[in-house]
Order: structure tokens, then C-alpha cells, then sequence
């Protein structure tokens, strides 16, 4: 079976965070990616989760797409000095660029920059725009809270039903891969955008 995602978008925060666990799974998605022929694309900094998936995904031979921007690049995020980083114009080109170059994305741990990039491509899977699946890496259980939240705005009446997404939790890059490669075509069943 041929899988319908060959490359992927990781979004992650910039820092390590403070569990182990973390930089442990964003290693190893990177390493699986490459392993599996999956191009990561990525923020473009050599710093915290993201220059972890993009350093194992380069050492195991990976093809890496990395997009920064020119503000990014000067306040916190310096480019990854392994491959060549596109630097457009500013975080909305950047999250359009990841998002055209991306038949799926991995959510690992982050912060703000991360929840942002996520929930922008639920919206465009709320209004018709996608339906390129996501997976959340729930690595130390980091995203059961945003569950909690998806449930509080269905029970609030804010959002129709939560199983319209394609949005997957899993547990471990291993399960991730298999969905990424494997299971891949179950993942596009309901699309109604591509």
C-alpha cells in the first residue's frame, strides 16, 4: 500500500519543556520520518523540540523543508545551520507555506506558536478549507487539556461535534508512523476538500 502522506508538518515548541519525555518522542518522530521517506517540514530553528525532529531526521538522512521568517530568525529561533531554511515574510505566509507543502501535520508538545498553528488548520477543517489530517503526539498525556476544552465548547454550544475534525490523538511516535504510512488512507475517508 502506497501511503497518501509523504510529508508532514511538525509544529513544536521552541524550547525543550521541562519533561524529558518530550525531546525523547520529538527525536524519535524525527527518525521515523526520515526512516519512512516522510519529507518533515518544519519551523527552520535549530532550537528545542523543533531542531530535535529536524537534527534526527537530517542524521538519519531525511529530506527536511524548514520555513522561518526574518523576525523569528533575529528574536529566538536561529535557522537549523544543516539545511537550507526558506525565510518568508512574516508567521501567516509562513503557516500558508507549511501548509501547502504538508499532506499531514504532527502536533508534539508547545506553546502558544504551537496551539496557534493547529487550531488554524482546524478552522480551515471547520469551514471546508482542508481536511488534511492531524495527529496530536500526546507524549506525558501534554494535550489531554486541549480534549477537555474541545469538550467544554461542544457542551457550551460553541462547536457542532468534535468528530468532525480529523484530528487523532496518539501515544507513540511508533503509533504515529503507523498512521502516517500504513493506516494513511482511513484518514481521508470524510475528506470533502481534496
Amino acid at each position: 500500500m502506497n501511503s497518501k502522506i509523504k510529508s508532514g508538518a511538525v509544529y513544536c515548541g521552541h524550547q525543550a519543556g521541562n519533561n524529558p519525555e518530550y525531546i525523547r518522542d520529538a527525536k524519535k518522530i524525527g527518525e521515523l520520518l526520515a526512516r519512512n521517506k516522510i519529507t518533515l517540514v518544519f519551523g527552520g530553528g535549530n532550537v528545542g523540540l523543533m531542531g530535535a525532529v529536524a537534527t534526527a531526521a537530517i542524521d538519519n538522512g531525511g529530506q527536511v523543508i524548514g520555513i522561518s521568517t526574518t523576525h523569528v530568525v533575529s528574536l529566538q529561533e536561529p535557522a537549523h545551520e544543516d539545511i537550507d531554511v526558506k525565510i518568508v515574510d512574516g508567521l501567516s505566509a509562513r503557516k500558508q507555506e507549511m501548509y501547502d507543502l504538508s499532506d499531514a501535520f504532527v502536533i508534539l508538545p508547545g506553546g502558544m506558536g504551537t496551539l496557534d498553528e493547529m487550531t488554524d488548520i482546524m478552522t480551515k477543517q471547520q469551514v471546508g478549507e482542508s481536511c488534511k489530517p492531524i495527529f496530536m503526539m500526546n507524549t506525558a498525556k501534554y494535550w489531554e487539556i486541549f480534549g477537555d476544552i474541545m469538550v467544554l465548547m461542544q457542551t457550551e454550544g460553541f462547536m457542532p461535534n468534535p468528530d468532525d475534525y480529523n484530528l487523532h490523538i496518539v501515544s507513540t511516535p511508533e503509533e504515529l508512523i503507523q498512521d502516517l504510512t500504513v493506516d494513511s488512507d482511513r484518514f481521508f475517508t470524510k475528506c470533502k476538500a481534496l
